[in-house]
């Protein structure tokens, strides 16, 4: 027995500090001259190079397994190259292009971390600079560009994401690959997320539940944090917009460290606007918001791994648009003072990356304190009517190993342990309450000639415990008293199987069939009480929604083209959803009450990408969505967006005196109206939106100082959104609105 311990330990200490080598030249594709500064980087292992005078470089101290290799340069395409590291070092020399479109990116948020075109899944990406170019100040609105995704809003600052038609509970929104858990079980509940500190934001459209469990039924939205500083380097930016619909600022400013492999970096920012301006020069009352948060990480970057820690804290003060605020409300100010939410939230996420020969394992750990309040009248003697505390610890453990180059595995264990709070707050929007999740999912890929083929199961468990308590927590009389109680659990079987076929370097085709399944959360088992103007009841008769998903995508690149299309049928039983019923309180308040359905939602995605030969300066883009959702009694399912068809021409130049890349962009936007609204939502006529913009970046010394100036709703239209909260009140969406951009990168050591 000792022997063979011996044996165990000798064969992984083998494993561990076998390294290995990459090494290789990048040269100029068109007259093979060595490219010097090239960024050669491994995103899996945090580390990279940069190529000399001679075009070369070396990446040392690798394990074995697959790794992908990233070479950027400026002005050149951007280049990934998958290797699979066995008992030798390897040579990998490349020929860079000149950029002419934007290229594939590494995705980490699908089953395998790999290259866009690799995925047997279409991930989306989003990228900052997409962001700060639509001169928008929610995150959210400026990733509805994307064909498929729409948000639901109460004006720019509470506003939650929509994916093929689902949302809310059905749409997980990840930090750092771990889920949020700030109360997003309703459209007046944001999800607490910024810009700040960001690369780019990946997109999964349809149901990921198989890697992410409940709640991914309809997409996810994961917010991928900017790359550690390069080796040696203290480097900085600091950001600022301005808005002028809102007068609004967001501002912040970043630092970053690494040193002998310990990285670390800190940022800060601010978010400030005023009431926004509708269509016709109105203000909207009580649409303003504030926000402030705090970022900071630390780890280290070893042979065996990489350790990381990340912290967020985020105070934020969103107005809230109901009838009682408009009479308090009655000038266009910044500061919330009534009828408000106060929303505070500490997360505190642990990444760590073990390489074990030719197995990665992740262990991340995560914990997560929201606070939400609801101040009301403040001349009342109740001016804080809510108070809720929600405390998260998440752990997730995932095994990813290669068997050989055709094959891999991915398996793991998820789980969740949760409880809210009430406070001494009269209003109890949910009830004290724990929850207890815990999953086991394992999924294999082959890859046979031009077939990449996937395959999974997923089992998850979840527990809900409400002790007795009065409903909603108001003092009622004796004989009007309410109690709940709930203690049940769910389990839940998901699969996937999906396939992708590489015709040829430019054309691709994928098939994805995926089962999915959502446990009805607090808020739609036990709510009773008034939230907002409505009064609410939950359901605990509720069952797990299940759904079936068929998605088609054919994918083609090129040099000067590329052409996404795609068609989904999406078959959910058990569909929850919140609707109006014909009953009301003692005070005519009506009742809404959640109920289960089965439904079907169908539609697809177009995108097309054109940057014609020789017009090198020339890109024309068009995008286009269609999602339809009915319940299978011919009835529409309730926050559909419309159809949407976009056109936008960008004009670019590469460099002009001091000036770097160069752009001037117009666009208008074809909203259709949407004539099959729920049974108790109303039409939306269809409205056209013109939005322009320019900018540019001007070379100082190593730097670039980065310049934008957007405009959006150019021509002041006065329009309803259909998925506006705010269109059952009168109030249009936002009318003309600049936006100004600076960002200003330094050096403090390089």
């Amino acid at each position: 027995m000792r022997f063979t311990a011996l044996i165990i330990v000798v064969l992984i200490q083998m494993n561990l500090f076998a390294q290995y080598n990459i090494t290789g030249t990048v040269t100029d594709k068109m007259d093979s001259k060595p490219l010097v500064g090239v960024n050669v980087y491994l995103p899996d292992f945090l580390i990279g190079a940069v190529t000399d005078t001679n075009g070369f470089y070396r990446i040392s101290d690798l394990p074995k397994g697959d790794a992908i290799v990233k070479f950027s340069f400026v002005g050149y395409q951007t280049v990934y190259r998958n290797v699979f590291i066995t008992d030798k070092d390897i040579m990998l020399n490349l020929k860079l292009d000149i950029k002419v479109i934007h290229g594939e990116e590494v995705v980490i948020s699908g089953n395998f971390t790999s290259t866009q075109h690799d995925n047997t899944i279409k991930i989306s990406t989003v990228r900052i600079e997409q962001i700060t170019q639509a001169g928008t100040p929610s995150l959210i609105e400026s990733i509805t560009r994307v064909p498929g995704v729409n948000m639901i809003s109460k004006g720019p600052g509470v506003v939650t994401p929509v994916i093929r038609g689902l949302s809310l509970s059905n749409i997980l929104v990840l930090k750092n690959s771990v889920p949020m858990e700030n109360f997003q079980f309703s459209e007046n509940h944001p999800y607490l997320i910024d810009e700040n500190g960001l690369e780019r934001v990946e997109i999964i459209k349809g149901p990921a539940s198989l890697i992410y469990g409940s709640g991914a039924v309809g997409g996810v939205v994961n917010l991928i944090p900017e790359p550690v500083a390069k080796t040696g380097e203290v480097v900085g930016d600091a950001n600022i917009t301005w808005y002028s619909n809102t007068a609004g600022v967001m501002s912040n400013v970043g630092l970053k460290g690494n040193q002998n492999d310990f990285v670390w970096g800190l940022r800060g920012g601010i978010n400030s606007n005023k009431d926004y301006n509708q269509g016709d020069g109105k203000f909207a009352p009580n649409t303003r918001f504030n926000r402030y948060n705090i970022k900071a990480d630390a780890g280290l970057l070893r042979r065996i791994g990489t350790f990381r820690i990340f912290y967020e804290y985020s105070h934020n003060k969103f107005g809230m648009a109901v009838i009682p605020a408009f009479q308090l409300v009655t000038e266009n100010e910044r500061k919330n003072e009534a009828w408000f939410q106060e929303l505070q939230d500490h997360m505190v996420i642990s990444q760590n990356k073990l390489f074990l020969g030719n197995i990665k394992l992740d262990i991340n750990l995560a914990y997560e304190h929201s606070n939400r309040q609801l101040k009301g009248n403040p001349q009342s003697d109740e001016f804080k009517l809510v108070d809720m505390d929600l405390q998260t610890f998440s752990y997730r453990i995932k095994v990813n190993q290669n068997i050989n180059e055709s094959a891999k595995l991915i398996y793991g264990i998820q789980g969740m342990l949760q409880g809210n709070k009430n406070g001494e707050a009269p209003d109890h929007v949910l009830p004290d309450a724990s929850v207890n999740d815990i999953s086991a999912y394992g999924l294999g890929q082959y890859t046979f000639g031009q077939f990449k083929f996937e395959a999974g199961l997923r089992y998850s468990y979840r527990n809900i415990y409400v002790p007795r308590q009065e409903a909603g927590g108001h003092s009622h009389e004796e004989e009007e008293e309410v109690f709940i109680q709930y203690d049940n659990h769910f389990d839940n079987l998901s699969a996937s199987i999906g396939a992708t076929f590489t015709m040829n370097e430019q054309n691709l085709i994928r098939l994805n069939l995926a089962s999915a399944f959502r446990s009805p959360n607090l808020a739609e088992l036990t709510q009773y009480g008034l939230h907002g103007t409505r009064f609410e009841e939950g359901n605990r008769d509720l069952t797990s929604q299940q759904n079936l998903e068929a998605d088609i995508g054919y994918h083609l690149h090129t040099k000067h083209t590329t052409f996404d299309v795609s068609a989904f049928y999406n078959h959910v039983n058990n569909y929850i959803f919140l609707s109006p019923t014909s009953d009301t309180t003692d005070e005519g308040v009506k009742i809404y009450r959640y109920s289960q359905t089965n439904a079907n939602l169908y539609g697809g995605e177009a995108m097309l990408h054109i940057h014609p030969h020789p017009l090198d300066w020339l890109h024309l883009v068009s995008t286009y969505s269609l999602v339809i959702g009915e319940q299978t009694d011919g009835s529409y399912l309730p926050r559909i967006p419309a159809q949407d068809l976009y056109f936008e021409v960008k004009l670019e130049k590469d460099q002009w005196k001091i000036f770097r890349e160069i752009y001037l962009k117009a666009g208008i936007d074809f909203v259709f109206s949407q004539k099959n609204p729920s049974i108790f939502e109303t039409e939306s006529e269809g409205y056209n939106l013109v939005n322009m913009g320019f900018g540019f970046d001007i070379q100082m010394k190593k730097n670039r100082i980065n310049f934008n100036v957007t405009a959006t709703n150019l021509l002041d239209i006065s329009y309803y959104d259909h998925l506006s909260t705010l269109k059952d009140l009168g109030i249009n969406n936002m009318g003309r609105n600049f936006a100004i951009s600076v960002r200003i990168p330094f050096n403090i050591k390089n």
